[in-house]
């Protein structure tokens, strides 16, 4: 089924019930946040990433009722806190920067060859890859308007380092469904697992999707190890469409390769050897689509 036939399940809006939401989260959610934020299989977010886009409660609305708290100087008060900093951060990005909304900030990745986007992006799309984890965040996507944003970060590392498609055709899916879909976390949060953004952290951080699946209650995440090149994989999950069943029988190897189709006439970049690092969590926020890099689109 194409995605424009789905009609995604939407929450209540408006500011009641924005600040509604916020403070059951003040009350319910702030205490444990700064642990349950990275948890896709928790309801550890604050779910205020719709109502942040739409205006119906204010940034400094939420800074001042975190300092009033009795937790406003806990783990999660001020993380959440750093969140809000992320969200206006990559605003004022895009406001000195408007190129940088469909085109890469930082040129350094220019030459680098990408796939056009086919087949496999259509499976990629629809959720139907083969990895559970990719294929349960593109059709909650679909479905509901929303993901976690460590789902977001993962699914779209597979679509820029493992099906090789330029990050500004997933940005441009992610804005056309998320309800949540604010374009210069949008953009810059893509742009910041793809590498070409505000981070220095290029062609070699990798969101295993594999690994990235499993439960792994500790601080340091290993967000960008993947498995020795051609490795093999066990897969489970929804079957892949005819062409893209294959899309990672075997993992390839960690060193970025050109691949065909270059991206405005450029020449493929040669070179790229450098093997993935582990990120730490701090590196790596967590669920929470309020800001930048917690919002592949923006707190959630």
């Amino acid at each position: 089924m194409p995605p424009e036939a789905f009609v995604a399940d939407l929450p209540p809006v408006g500011e009641e019930a924005a600040t509604q939401r916020w403070h059951e989260f003040l009350e319910d959610g702030l205490e444990t946040y700064g642990e349950h934020r990275d948890r896709p299989d928790l309801h550890g977010t604050s779910s205020m990433s719709v109502h942040l886009k739409y205006g119906t409660i204010h940034p400094r609305t939420m800074l001042a009722d975190l300092a009033a708290h009795p937790l406003g100087r806990s783990e999660g008060a001020t993380r959440f806190t750093t969140e809000l900093c992320w969200r206006d951060f990559y605003a004022d990005v895009l406001w000195h920067r408007p190129e940088s909304a469909w085109a890469d900030l930082s040129p350094d990745l220019s030459s680098i060859a990408y796939d056009e986007p086919g087949e496999t992006f259509a499976a990629w799309q629809e959720g139907r890859t083969g990895f559970p984890l990719v294929d349960a965040g593109m059709r909650q996507l679909l479905r509901e308007g929303w993901v976690h944003n460590r789902v977001r970060m993962v699914v779209a590392s597979f679509l820029v380092k493992d099906l090789h498609v330029w990050w500004v055709h997933g940005a441009r899916h992610f804005l056309r469904h998320l309800r949540d879909g604010d374009i210069a976390s949008n953009s810059h949060g893509w742009q910041w697992v793809a590498g070409t953004g505000t981070d220095p952290s290029p062609y070699f951080r990798v969101f295993n999707p594999v690994l990235q699946g499993e439960v792994r209650p500790r601080r340091r995440l290993r967000a960008q190890v993947r498995p020795r090149a051609g490795a093999r994989v066990r897969r489970g999950g929804p079957p892949a469409v005819e062409g893209a069943g294959r899309l990672r029988a075997r993992l390839p190897a960690t060193r970025r390769r050109p691949r065909g189709g270059a991206r405005r006439g450029a020449a493929p970049l040669r070179g790229g050897t450098r093997q993935p690092r582990e990120c730490s969590a701090d590196e790596v926020t967590g669920g929470d689509a309020v800001g930048v890099v917690d919002v592949v689109a923006g707190p959630r």
